[in-house]
């Protein structure tokens, strides 16, 4: 009779186990699908926000073409980078062809281990951008990047050409020795971070991370097609 009893009791306490058992297992699927789908929202989010995010135009920003513009293409760029100088001529192109319907954002990425001048040319051309000549210092910064890419004292060649272009002299030395375009140009380089930029020069049209285009003909067909949606 005991024997019977203990076994009654042994069989109800297992019952009991295995409810709790798949109790338990139920809870576990539904907190993993909450996980999965808080993961899945906020993977979703930062996707969104990084497509708009790299998209937008800052006052800080360097613009040419029509800041109004529904399309834009950012550039990512090293002034040191012997690959930036390469397209330099097929960007000047493109954004005189397309200066109505674009607005073309330039942003630096100075590559900083591998070009020794290349931050302290972010500078110089930030420089000359607070007396409204950054592009006219753009483009001689790669017309000449061999002229001092490999140069000490590069920063004479910068002053240099900050006199060709009838500079300030005096401010421009200020300028690109002071921490507020210290923290510009590193401001631009922390967001190319943030967009997972790994390499320069590297292009966004509307958003969309682009595989850099060979050639003018390329470029300019994505930029129609972009004007045209």
């Amino acid at each position: 009779m005991e024997t019977e009893q203990t076994q009654q009791k042994e069989s109800q306490e297992l019952g009991t186990l295995l409810r709790l058992s798949g109790i338990l297992f139920a809870i576990l699927i539904i907190v993993g699908a909450l996980i999965w789908g808080l993961g899945q929202f906020l993977n979703n989010s930062s996707t969104e926000t990084s497509t708009s995010s790299v998209n937008t135009i800052s006052v800080s920003d360097q613009i040419k073409g029509n800041r109004e513009a529904k399309v834009v293409l950012v550039e990512y760029s090293d002034f040191q980078c012997p690959a930036c100088a390469a397209y330099y001529s097929v960007l000047k192109q493109v954004a005189a062809d397309f200066k109505s319907d674009v607005a073309f954002v330039y942003r630096h990425f100075p590559l900083r281990q591998i070009h020794q001048n290349s931050e302290l040319a972010a500078r110089a051309a930030e420089a000359a951008g607070k007396q409204g000549k950054f592009w006219e210092m753009h483009d001689l910064l790669f017309e000449n990047q061999k002229e001092w890419s490999s140069e000490k004292k590069a920063e004479e060649f910068f002053k240099r050409y900050a006199e060709s272009l009838s500079l300030n002299t005096v401010q421009f030395e200020t300028d690109i020795n002071s921490s507020e375009i210290r923290v510009k140009v590193n401001n631009d380089y922390q967001s190319g971070v943030g967009f997972r930029v790994n390499a320069t020069p590297t292009f966004f049209l509307n958003g969309e991370k682009l595989q850099n285009p060979r050639t003018y003909d390329e470029f300019k067909s994505l930029l129609q097609k972009a004007i045209s949606k």
